[in-house]
C-alpha cells in the first residue's frame, strides 16, 4: 500500500487491518513515498517525519512501514512494483488502495501496467464508491473483478484481477487532518 502518509492516520491502519484479515496476507507493507507526482509538494511534511508518523500509527506486527521507494529511487508506482517483483521474485504481491485512488487511477503513470502486473484490492472510502466503480479503470477491467468471497484467493490470481470491498468506512482523511493542523502520532 503506497502513499504520502501526510500524515498517516487511523484510516490507513483500518484499511490495512481489513486487508490483512480479508485477504489472508502474511504482511502488509506501507510504501511511504518521498513525493506523490499527482500532488503539490507544498504542504508535504519532510520524509523522515512522515515515515516516523507512519511507524507510530501502523503499530502492528504484520504492518511493515518501509522507505523502499526512496531507496529504489522510484517516483511512480509502476516502477516501484517492477523493482519489488525483481527483488522479491517468490513473493505474491497485492496492491492495496482506497476507492479514491481507483477513481483517479487513469492519471497514474502507466496505470494499465499496474493493473496487469499485480492483483489489486480496493477499499471503499466515504463518498467515492460510485465515482470509482463508474470510472475508466473499473470499466476497462470490469471483467477481471472478483467477488469479495474470493478475497483469500486474490494473491494467487494472475493479473489483472481485482476486488472492491464495501466495509465499515473510516472517516479519517489526511487532507482534513492537515487542515486542522493536527498530528496523528
Amino acid at each position: 500500500m503506497g502513499g504520502s502518509f501526510n500524515p498517516a492516520h487511523e484510516g490507513h491502519r483500518h484499511i490495512s487491518l481489513l486487508a490483512l484479515r480479508k485477504l489472508g496476507l502474511h504482511e502488509l507493507w506501507w510504501l511511504v513515498s518521498p513525493r506523490n507526482p499527482l500532488k503539490p509538494a507544498a504542504g508535504l511534511a519532510p520524509f523522515e517525519e512522515r515515515l516516523a508518523g507512519a511507524r507510530a500509527v501502523a503499530d502492528h506486527p504484520a504492518i511493515r512501514v518501509t522507505d523502499l521507494e526512496r531507496r529504489f529511487g522510484t517516483l511512480y508506482t509502476v516502477d516501484t512494483l517492477e523493482r519489488l517483483r525483481a527483488c522479491f521474485p517468490d513473493v505474491r504481491f497485492v496492491w492495496i488502495m482506497g476507492a479514491d485512488n481507483l477513481a483517479q487511477f487513469p492519471l497514474w503513470e502507466r496505470w494499465t501496467a499496474i493493473f496487469e502486473a499485480v492483483p489489486i484490492a480496493i477499499f471503499d472510502r466515504p463518498s467515492y464508491s460510485l465515482r470509482a466503480l463508474a470510472g475508466k479503470a473499473a470499466r476497462r477491467y470490469c471483467r477481471y473483478r472478483l467477488p469479495p468471497r474470493l478475497a483469500k484467493e486474490l494473491a494467487g490470481q494472475p493479473a489483472p484481477a481485482w476486488i472492491f470491498f464495501h466495509d465499515r468506512l473510516s472517516p479519517a482523511s489526511a487532507t482534513r487532518i492537515r487542515a486542522q493542523g493536527k498530528r496523528t502520532w
